[in-house]
């Protein structure tokens, strides 16, 4: 199927609305999983739901006038990268309502989690993350992938076509350059 995808987006690139029409149920199918895996471990009647990251992903990925996606790999990466966005753009409204509360330390053991007691939480990690990313995108991207759209180590590996060593290492290092970052012991 990965190879479908990149062939679609190919033509879809090259102008095939039919090709678009071939796309949309795949990536809708495979954008929801990734949506549901950020926001699985939420409070119950959280405000964003799965369904509306999606769209919200869709409606920006559909507002490009043309499409530049090079692979399957690229469309995740720029899908993740929105999806993060729209994150912290979700997190800043709620902050912007709820100013004067204390910061808190955040961990990156495990998937991350957005809430809205976690608001500035998160916009400092996504300024610690845009700081990364100047440094090595490729880490940036890997932060990305496992901690806001829940791809395992190895399907981020095969995502982009690196060794899961080079995985691990590459958390390792985002991991400790994020906690230097945001303050965390």
């Amino acid at each position: 199927m990965s190879g479908d995808i990149t062939q679609l987006l190919q033509q879809w690139r090259e102008g095939s609305t039919e090709a678009l029409d071939e796309l949309i149920p795949y990536i809708y199918g495979e954008l929801h999983q990734l949506a549901r895996g950020v926001l699985s471990r939420e409070r119950p009647g959280h405000t964003l739901q799965p369904t509306a990251l999606v769209n919200e992903v869709y409606l920006r990925l559909a507002g490009k006038s043309i499409p530049d996606f090079a692979s399957r790999r690229h469309f995740y990466g720029v899908a993740a990268r929105l999806m993060r966005q729209i994150l912290v753009d979700h997190a800043r409204r709620h902050l912007s309502e709820k100013r004067g509360e204390g910061v808190q330390h955040i961990a990156l053991d495990g998937e991350f989690t957005y809430s809205t007691s976690g608001a500035a939480e998160f916009t400092a990690l996504d300024q610690a993350l845009e700081r990364l990313a100047a440094i090595d995108e490729r880490k940036s991207r890997i932060v990305e992938l496992r901690f806001f759209t829940g791809l395992t180590v190895q399907e981020i590996a095969d995502l982009l076509e690196l060794s899961l060593v080079t995985v691990y290492r590459d958390l390792s290092f985002a991991t400790a350059f994020l906690g230097e970052q945001l303050g965390a012991p």
